[in-house]
């Protein structure tokens, strides 16, 4: 039992060794201050995860021109070999992946190993190659190995970026930078890309972006997170920093630089101590007098930022931050831009200058104040039509046929004067067999008198009344087959001129004739208006064929009846002229209407319609 206890206490403590040594590596990954230094414990790191690596190296050397030479070998103190250094020459060379560059595995005493090597590059400029030398394994996947190396191989491209980056490239980052920024749509989705993209390229832990709210700053995004907490401790840590760069409107570094400016860097002091004692810079941008907001990067534990990269992030900042502005000014909902909208105006108004803008405000605030408390009067509109006070209908006296029309609807006529004639002929000769037959019988009554016959002359006697009678008739048919004008007036409706020769019937309207020196006006007044009028209002009246004299109007009749008609609802208001009609007045004559309904306010005018449209809207939808 002793026995096994020590075995699980010596297993246990190799473990927290072996974590104890991969966390020093890291630490001294991220501290590395040199390309050397760094590409020895990267070339460590990559070489322990590799099974079967005899050894390795690490070219390095200026952009494209080198000259590349080896910047680390693993294992230290062990000679290169010449496989491995043409392996990683003609990886920088071809510009990819080699594999047995030499020709052929290599041999040591009975072993074979085989040579892979893959070039580091930055933005498709080549700045050196990495060559590994391995135990030759017929199983071994030899693409997985290369794919592993050229993972590996992006952090030591990232350190390259970050401290070999030339002024051109630095160039190319802004553009690229900017480009990222403008290529997403939404401004969640654009903030997070950049942060992402700076704290690669730069390599740092952590970049926030945030922007002024009011008098503080909210960070809107966070490198490798789409979402985080805004009230949890770290943000609002990140927030104070900000709001500590921009009150200051300068570039806030911590831990300062001995020979920079004095700064308030409290916040900056209380963030570098919670996390870690990580390196911040804080660059605030703006638009030009107005500060946005701010950049704040936080670098790997005893990194610091150089003077040209602190420059480079102030243009960054200076570039980036106003397109990141605009989308996210643009990602408002409505009623916030308009709110936003509306407080940079009056800020405008109430600050110094813009006289030209006060002057025009101030008009229109009186104006507005007018039409608040200023009274008008209030008139209904309706649509008006002409009809005279009385209209005969001439309906045809019996049945027969048109003989001739003299006239049309339209035309003046005098009381009398004949406008239509019926066909008599038939009349005529009914009138001429009664005729007939009447003298015949008084003819044979004065015989049977002569004959003393009573009885007989009796009977002739009740029919020469009879024949009276039916000569009566006839003489009245006749007569009514001439229609005349019943009064002076016009002829509203109806046209026999084209008939002549048909049938009508008895009782059928023939025409409509109207008098000219009175007529009445028929106002078709909207139901949302109704209430408003009364008995014994006046009004004024304008008709379509003269626009420019208006005729004084007074209600006489309202129709308690509604009449819908071409999608809407009206009352029939009648009213009467007050004075004598124009002689271009004529019967069916159409035009406007204003009724006169009392005082009110100028705004109540011209709003109530659409008002009262809205609170009824709302009211049929309201649960």
């Amino acid at each position: 039992m002793a026995e096994g206890e020590g075995f699980v206490d010596n297993a246990s403590a190799d473990r927290t060794s072996a974590v104890e040594e991969s966390v020093d590596k890291w630490t001294r990954l991220k501290e590395a201050d040199s390309a050397e230094q760094f590409a020895a414990v990267w070339l460590e790191i990559s070489c322990e995860l590799i099974t079967g690596v005899r050894r390795a190296v690490v070219v390095l050397g200026p952009r494209e021109r080198g000259p590349f030479a080896p910047a680390a070998i693993w294992p230290v103190g062990v000679a290169g070999s010449r496989p491995l250094g043409a392996a990683a020459e003609l990886a920088i060379r071809k510009r990819g992946s080699q594999v047995n560059a030499s020709g052929a595995p290599t041999t040591d005493q009975d072993r074979r190993y085989d040579v892979v090597a893959v070039p580091v590059t930055v933005d498709s400029k080549i700045y050196g190659s990495v060559a590994v030398e391995v135990e030759h394994d017929p199983e071994r996947d030899i693409q997985a190995l290369i794919s592993s190396l050229e993972w590996n191989c992006t952090w030591l491209e990232s350190f390259v970026r970050g401290h070999w980056t030339p002024p051109s490239d630095r160039l190319v980052m802004v553009l690229e930078t900017i480009a990222t920024s403008i290529h997403h749509q939404k401004f969640q989705e654009a903030v997070t890309a950049v942060a992402t993209e700076l704290a690669g390229r730069l390599g740092c832990e952590r970049v926030c972006i945030g922007f002024l709210n009011g008098k503080h700053t909210e960070v809107k995004g966070v490198s490798h997170s789409a979402t985080f907490g805004k009230k949890a401790n770290l943000i609002r840590a990140i927030e104070a920093v900000m709001d500590e760069a921009i009150d200051q409107q300068a570039t806030v570094i911590f831990p300062p630089n001995e020979e920079g400016p004095l700064q308030v860097t409290r916040a900056h002091a209380e963030l570098h101590e919670d996390q870690g004692k990580f390196g911040i810079c804080t660059v605030p941008f703006s638009d030009g007098d107005n500060l946005l907001g701010a950049f704040s990067l936080e670098m790997p534990r005893g990194h610091s930022l150089d003077g040209k990269t602190i420059r480079l992030c102030e243009h960054l900042a200076s570039l980036v931050g106003p397109v990141l502005d605009i989308k996210r000014k643009e990602d408002r909902w409505l009623p916030r831009k308009a709110l936003d909208s509306a407080k940079a105006q009056v800020a405008k108004l109430a600050g110094p200058g813009s006289d030209g803008r006060k002057i025009v405000a101030g008009g229109l605030f009186a104006l507005l104040l007018f039409l608040v408390f200023a009274k008008g009067d209030f008139r209904v509109t309706a649509d008006a039509r002409l009809e005279g006070t009385i209209q005969r209908v001439i309906a045809a006296p019996m049945a027969g046929y048109v003989a001739s029309a003299d006239v049309r609807a339209g035309d003046m006529v005098e009381e009398g004067e004949v406008i239509a004639q019926l066909d008599d002929r038939d009349l005529r000769l009914e009138l001429l067999k009664w005729s007939s037959q009447r003298s015949q019988r008084r003819r044979e009554q004065s015989e049977a008198l002569a004959a003393r016959d009573r009885a007989q002359a009796g009977i002739l006697a009740a029919q020469i009344e009879q024949a009276e009678a039916q000569v009566k008739l006839l003489e009245e048919q006749l007569i009514r087959t001439v229609v005349t004008a019943p009064f002076d007036g016009v002829v509203v409706s109806g046209d026999l001129s084209q008939s002549l020769g048909a049938p009508v019937e008895r009782g059928e309207v023939l025409f409509e004739v109207a008098p000219l020196n009175s007529y009445r006006v028929i106002l078709e007044v909207d139901e949302r208006d109704i209430g408003e009028v009364l008995l014994d209002h006046s009004g004024m009246l304008a008709l379509t064929g003269m626009p420019g004299d208006a005729i004084e109007i007074h209600i006489d009749k309202i129709t308690p009846i509604s009449t819908a008609e071409e999608g809407r609802n009206y009352f029939r208001v009648e009213a009467s002229l007050t004075g004598e009609p124009p002689p271009i007045f004529r019967p069916g004559m159409e035009g406007v209407g204003k009724i006169d309904v009392g005082r009110r306010n100028l705004v109540w005018i011209w709003t109530h319609k659409i008002s009262s449209w809205m609170r009824m809207f709302l009211w049929s939808w309201w649960p």
